[in-house]
């Protein structure tokens, strides 16, 4: 057995080994000791996520000399952590050993010395952990529905087979004197529309359009004015900026206008649909589209999913009726993961990518805010106008940019992008608020401002406030087994002197992907798929719709079709990164044209006062501690298999390269075989398999350009000059 100083020396050298875990770590890890010997962690595997708070266990191995054999075990803990969702890492910010078990090592007192000393230590230690790692290990844990009333109904969804470009309007066209533009303008719509003289010109997709009327006859303009030519010079220099510099060589095609005055939904075809068979299944998919349109063989029936909800028709005109996912035919489980159309697996229950989808939406993106330092200003259109929400004794307001709740004790909150402000009154001034609004849990699905439920704060100090947000702050709501986007309720805009649009489900091709979450369908005019967006002259433009932030279409590396997300060397199995689809797939674009480039999928990144780097937490300091003469060896790949496991009882078991596992017995120093089909034996293949499908979503992130894709990014107040921001 060993020693007391011995296992001091181990166990203090395992707190250290989490030091510089990333994304690409491999695994398992080592650091040296004296006498040769070393000290070997494997993969933790998480158990439970709860706000911040995150449950978990490693198996560990300690050699004390280089003949000596090693002794294996496994630490418990509870940690705060702090992530961040561009790089898909979370980071320990502290961390409560609440357990450590070496069997065959009974001593109690000098186990417990061991968990003090690393309970004391590893605050100190920059551990971070994959998130995917994390959703695939505690998928199976995760359970709960949302048994909120959406609104499910299916807005109009129309059908063209030729190149087409919805625009939406929310309402009737709403015109104001645009100052910048020295015009007249459509200020509720995404797309730049303003008048000159008797003609409306239109911005869309790199093409200029003009008609006599905002709602039809919408013709491509080649004779532009000097005013539209002085106008479209600034947007390509803006465009130029937002695609690094490069200039645009993707040649855009005019198309077809549909202009919406409601909630409508565009499915194209190049031509009339192609059908392609799905193996293994008793389905069909519309090849020559990037919509996720279906057919299943047997019934005949068309199946189309949108933002996250699916509905079915006799045909694809159709008329369309929702159909809960639960109700779908068994074969879509069946898609195989690293197919053309695994994408929609998230949206179909009882898969794997549905589970790890749920998880995902209950992990939070974290900050830590400097109360001195953040700001927020807040605007109203004319006097504060409240509104009580129903079910709650919270009142919003009706003609602010931004969310502004009044609660029953008269204190005020201000929501922007993800941080809560208070003040004694509603014009300010504000300070960050070290709680939510009372009641805010209660907020219903038909209110525009039921999304700042899933803003949360967490803890504080006399200098910082740690607040975090989940999807659903995003418009990624779990509802049932699925997850699906936005709440289906049209929520009525502020018209007044400014214009203040609310959150949006529908009329933007809202799609997900693992690692990216949501992202607009829309196209820049580049192929044949186009949804209006008139990209933002000025930097004003654009993004109206619903809070906090507004995402340019995201296909895989670019816009070059989808799918092929999950499973292995799915990813490259479609013709590569920059390649085109075989067959009738469709190839759209030519290059990696991004709306909205330099901003990311973590709102709280340049913002000032926030920090998504939070630092180590103590009592009466936000300071790193002073580790200054702690010995830190260097962790190294251990350079064996990433095999072995611990159970929630500190058994350890080590899979072979046949798929049969062994139990670690200390006192023979031997494996001890285990029945596969047991209840253990079932548990291990179930910890490996979920081990196994993290490892395979980090290669796909990575190889899907990792922390280089961006997916949207905050849009400061008064957003669309002259026409009001948004609401966040």
């Amino acid at each position: 057995m060993y020693t007391n100083s011995h296992f001091t020396r181990a166990i203090l050298a395992i707190l250290l080994i989490f030091v510089g875990l990333q994304v690409k770590a491999q695994w398992p890890k080592y650091i040296p000791i004296k006498n040769g010997g070393k000290i070997t962690i494997y993969e933790p595997q998480s158990e439970k996520l709860e706000g911040d708070k995150i449950t978990g266990r490693a198996a560990v191995s300690v050699r004390k000399s280089a003949k000596e054999e090693p002794v294996f075990g496994a630490i418990f803990f509870v940690a705060t952590i702090a992530t961040d969702k561009n790089s898909r890492q979370a980071t320990l910010e502290s961390a409560n050993i609440i357990n450590a078990k070496f069997p065959g090592v009974e001593d109690s007192t000098q186990l417990n010395r061991l968990a003090t000393i690393i309970q004391t230590e590893v605050p100190k230690w920059n551990m971070q952990l994959s998130l995917d790692a994390i959703i695939t290990s505690i998928k199976q844990e995760s359970g709960g529905s949302n048994l909120e009333k959406f609104k499910n109904d299916p807005p109009v969804i129309l059908y063209r087979t030729k190149p087409t470009t919805l625009v939406i309007l929310d309402g009737e066209p709403k015109v104001q004197k645009d100052k910048q533009l020295d015009a007249d303008r459509v200020v509720n719509t995404p797309s730049l529309i303003f008048k000159e003289a008797n003609q409306w010109n239109m911005y869309n997709g790199g093409i200029w359009y003009k008609s006599a009327s905002v709602l039809d006859n919408w013709v491509p303009n080649k004779n532009l004015s000097a005013k539209v030519k002085s106008i479209n010079d600034q947007i390509k220099k803006q465009e130029k900026e937002n695609n690094g510099g490069k200039d645009i060589t993707a040649k855009p095609e005019a198309t077809d206008i549909i202009v919406s005055k409601v909630p409508a939904e565009l499915l194209q075809t190049k031509g009339e649909p192609s059908y392609k068979s799905i193996q293994g299944t008793n389905l069909l998919y519309v090849s020559n589209t990037i919509n996720d349109i279906f057919k299943e063989i047997s019934s005949q029936k068309i199946y189309v999913l949108l933002a996250g909800r699916w509905y079915t028709a006799s045909g694809i005109k159709g008329p369309w009726a929702y159909l809960q996912a639960d109700k779908l035919p068994g074969d879509f489980a069946k898609i195989p993961e690293g197919s053309e159309k695994d994408d929609v697996l998230a949206c179909v229950p009882g898969t794997d990518a549905a589970e790890e989808a749920k998880v995902d939406a209950q992990v939070p993106q974290t900050a830590k805010v400097d109360r001195k330092v953040a700001t927020v200003k807040v605007e109203y259109d004319g006097q504060p106008k409240f509104k009580l929400i129903e079910g709650t004794s919270l009142q919003l307001a009706d003609n602010s940019s931004l969310t502004v709740m009044k609660d029953a004790s008269g204190k005020y909150y201000a929501l922007d992008n993800g941080i809560w402000f208070i003040s004694s009154t509603a014009t300010g001034p504000w300070a960050v608020a070290d709680s939510r609004p009372k009641d805010v849990d209660k907020i219903p699905a038909s209110s525009s401002a039921y999304n700042t439920k899933y803003v949360y704060v967490y803890e504080s100090t006399p200098d910082y406030v740690y607040t975090g947000y989940t999807p659903g702050y995003m418009g990624c709501y779990v509802y049932g087994p699925t997850i699906v986007y936005g709440t289906g309720f049209y929520y009525s805009p502020w018209y007044g002197a400014a214009y203040y649009p609310r959150p949006v489900t529908w009329g933007f091709g809202f799609s997900y992907n693992p690692w990216m979450g949501w992202s607009m369908g829309i196209g820049f005019n580049v192929g044949f798929l186009h949804v209006g967006f008139g990209f933002g002259f000025g930097g004003g433009y654009g993004g109206w719709f619903g809070p906090p932030m507004y995402r340019p279409p995201f296909y895989g590396g670019g816009y070059y079709g989808h799918g092929g997300y999950y499973g292995h060397g799915g990813y490259n199995g479609h013709g590569g990164y920059n390649g085109n689809h075989s067959g009738n797939n469709i190839h759209i674009g030519d290059n990696n044209f991004n709306g909205n480039h330099g901003h990311n999928n973590n709102i709280y990144n340049n913002h000032k006062g926030v920090s998504s780097k939070v630092n180590y937490r103590q009592p009466g300091s936000m300071n790193r501690p002073n580790s200054s003469g702690i010995n830190r060896p260097n962790a190294r790949p251990a350079g064996g298999a990433n095999n072995v496991f611990t159970d929630r009882n500190g058994g350890v078991f080590q899979r072979d390269n046949k798929g049969n596992w062994g139990q670690r017995d200390n006192n023979t120093r031997q494996w001890g075989p285990v029945n596969p089909n047991s209840n253990k034996g079932r548990e291990m293949n179930r910890d490996f398999q979920n081990r196994d499908r993290g490892n395979m979503r980090q290669q796909n992130f990575q190889n899907r350009g990792g922390g280089g894709m961006r997916g949207g990014g905050g849009m400061r107040g008064g957003g669309m000059r002259g026409g009001g921001g948004r609401r966040r």
